[in-house]
């Protein structure tokens, strides 16, 4: 029997067009609606066309335990003068939060920032609620950079979500 909380038992790979139907299940759940700007009610068709739709400048991974998707991430590289920035997004299944699987994903985009990619700065928004998120994400070395106030529309209110960033320098240290 496996424990929950054992993030060993999570396979990291990359996200397949094959994989629409799991994905829009994952991403149609409550918790992860709410915590992302993802509208409601996204078809797994709809699903299919923007993973089909993905640039070579994405890279897409999937969290799964015994085959099934447990959470989705996602690192979006910038274009020109921004080539050296990528926006971050990371979901986890509503059910298995608190069990490493964000904590790995995230790791393994980190990773493929700093040693493969040569990405020096990974931002991201998040509700300023989140505070699971928020703590993961300093452990990770990200940065408080601001407050966009009434950012997003969720749940009939404006939300706040902070600004954060990692910046790893020129020279500096990769990521192990």
């Amino acid at each position: 029997m496996t424990d929950a909380n054992d993030p060993s038992d999570i396979n990291i790979r990359a996200a397949r067009v094959v994989d629409f139907e799991a994905i829009a299940a994952l991403m149609s759940q409550p918790g992860i609606r709410s915590g992302t700007l993802r509208q409601p009610f996204a078809t797994p068709e709809q699903t299919r066309k923007w993973l089909e739709s993905l640039s070579d400048d994405s890279v897409v991974i999937v969290a799964e335990r015994a085959d099934r998707i447990l959470g989705m991430a996602g690192l979006h590289r910038g274009k020109g003068r921004r080539h050296h920035s990528a926006a971050l997004g990371i979901s986890v299944d509503d059910n298995h939060r608190g069990e490493g699987i964000g904590k790995s994903l995230l790791t393994a985009l980190i990773d493929a920032a700093d040693n493969w990619l040569g990405i020096s700065r990974i931002e991201l928004t998040v509700f300023t609620d989140n505070e699971p998120a928020i703590a993961l994400y300093r452990r990770a070395g990200f940065e408080m950079e601001g407050t966009h106030r009434a950012y997003a529309l969720r749940n009939g209110v404006l939300a706040d979500v902070f600004a954060m960033a990692r910046i790893r320098e020129p020279g500096a240290p990769k990521a192990a």
